[in-house]
């Protein structure tokens, strides 16, 4: 399976010929992550985890694309009838040939005065990408999308949450909001603090492709 991330939240895996696309938000290159896609996953209605112009457009060019979204997030796509679906925690489905299963269920806290949405972990067959939470989900986590920053979060829940879910590999994403100088000071802390713990994390540059 290879795994290409993109700008912020964004991340596609290809595998033959299975392709998905996890949050193709208004911060991505979202025309190139979702060309030739055949699913795309979408864990919460923030513009930055969803341009929804431009998923409603890829599936009105391909009627094979197929959506699963949290409930307002598949709301917001409802003119796509039956190439969307309303997923919440505590389900499992074949996605584009994908084993998925999801997690959570709530956006993380930003402030008491800011309404909580309803957020979906997404697990792709070891690969986890938990949106905008810290649930750590009761499955075999090989590949953790992690968020590095975020106006929910800091840097010691960032770090605590990769030690708690102990994958092999810790991918960055979420990271856009941020300079480089921080970005490199959480990163350094994770390698430091979570390496001993099992937890190896490295670096992806917008466009950078692994194999897993």
């Amino acid at each position: 399976m290879q795994l290409t991330k993109f700008t912020h939240a964004c991340v596609r895996l290809d595998d033959g010929d299975r392709s998905l696309v996890i949050d193709p938000g208004v911060f991505s290159e979202v025309g190139t992550a979702l060309e030739g896609a055949a699913a795309v996953l979408i864990t919460h209605e923030h513009a930055d985890h969803v341009d929804t112009e431009k998923v409603i457009a890829a599936a009105r060019r391909d009627p094979r694309l197929r959506v699963w979204a949290a409930g307002p997030a598949a709301a917001a796509l409802g003119v796509l009838g039956e190439q969307v679906v309303a997923v919440g925690p505590g389900e499992s489905f074949d996605a584009a040939g994908f084993a998925v299963r999801t997690f959570g269920g709530q956006h993380a806290l930003i402030h008491p005065l800011i309404p909580v949405v309803a957020n979906v972990g997404f697990w792709i067959e070891g690969v986890y990408h938990p949106g905008d939470s810290f649930t750590v989900p009761d499955a075999p986590v090989g590949t953790l999308l992690l968020p590095t920053n975020a106006p929910w979060s800091k840097a010691s829940e960032v770090i605590d949450f990769a030690i708690a879910v102990r994958a092999p590999r810790t991918f960055q994403i979420h990271d856009s909001l941020v300079t480089p100088v921080y970005a490199g000071i959480v990163e350094g802390h994770l390698q430091r603090i979570a390496g001993p713990f099992g937890t190896a994390f490295t670096h992806l540059d917008p466009g950078a492709t692994v194999t897993l």
